[in-house]
């Protein structure tokens, strides 16, 4: 088990899959500060393992995957801490996952709701079990879809959806959510985890390096992130070329390079 500095935050690596889970259903999974800088951490330590070839991120118990920030939590906030701090290190975290460099998966155990259903769009799939509802109640509560639930969530599935859970208060069961493009499969109440380390099987019997690539040019296609990806890609194909190789052994040397 890798150290996320939160022990309700539980990273496992199981060979070449790292399996996040919320361990909070006495909460149903509701995020809290720590948790949020928890789940930050944990995705800079998948990200940073090229062992790793997919993730998953699941909850714990089966009445819900995440029920988003704990209202206990952010409600006694001020104004400037919950924009300055709340949201944006929330947005921190939920960028650092939607951004792995591993294809991510979310197994959606139970109800996938406000903060949960943006956390489950920084995943690459969907997979909800039979029993799930999605939807964005924030709006309900006063309160906007703050961790990019007017953004990425556009992004994954459409403003007109979102506007009919963001706007309406229009929840969605998983086999709704399947039709609507909310999830990618439904599965039986219990095999959520299951049916999502099937997915990633699948996935890390595909090239690593091709299949990493690919994500990132995708999401710079969403417009998720537009300039590492084509840093990263030109900056791996320098890494590989003669050009540098005569580059490095001048500076070793303390002369002018000749390319």
């Amino acid at each position: 088990m890798a150290d996320t500095g939160d022990p309700r935050i539980n990273l496992a690596i199981d060979g070449a899959l790292a399996v996040i889970t919320i361990a909070r259903p006495e909460k149903y999974n509701a995020l809290d500060y720590g948790m949020v800088l928890a789940l930050e951490r944990a995705a800079h330590i998948i990200d940073q393992d090229a062992r790793r070839r997919a993730a998953i991120i699941t909850g714990q118990g089966e009445k819900s995957f995440c029920a988003g920030g704990d209202i206990e939590a952010w409600s006694v906030l001020s104004p400037s801490d919950f924009g300055l701090a709340w949201v944006r290190h929330g947005h921190r975290a939920f960028d650092a996952l939607a951004r792995l460099r591993q294809p991510l998966i979310a197994a959606l155990n139970g109800h996938t709701l406000g903060g949960g259903l943006e956390l489950a769009a920084t995943a690459d799939f969907r997979i909800a079990e039979d029993h799930v509802k999605l939807g964005s109640p924030e709006t309900g509560l006063g309160i906007i879809p703050g961790w990019s639930g007017t953004q990425r969530t556009v992004n994954r599935f459409g403003p007109q959806l979102v506007r009919r859970m963001a706007l309406l208060g229009e929840v969605f069961t998983a086999e709704e959510g399947l039709r609507l493009g909310l999830v990618d499969a439904v599965a039986a109440k219990g095999q959520g985890l299951a049916e999502a380390r099937a997915m990633a099987a699948r996935i890390m019997k595909r090239g690593p390096l091709a299949t990493q690539s690919t994500k990132m040019l995708i999401n710079a296609a969403e417009g998720e992130e537009v300039h590492r990806p084509l840093e990263a890609l030109a900056g791996g194909l320098a890494a590989g070329s003669e050009d540098l190789a005569k580059g490095v052994a001048a500076f070793r040397d303390k002369r002018t390079p000749e390319f």
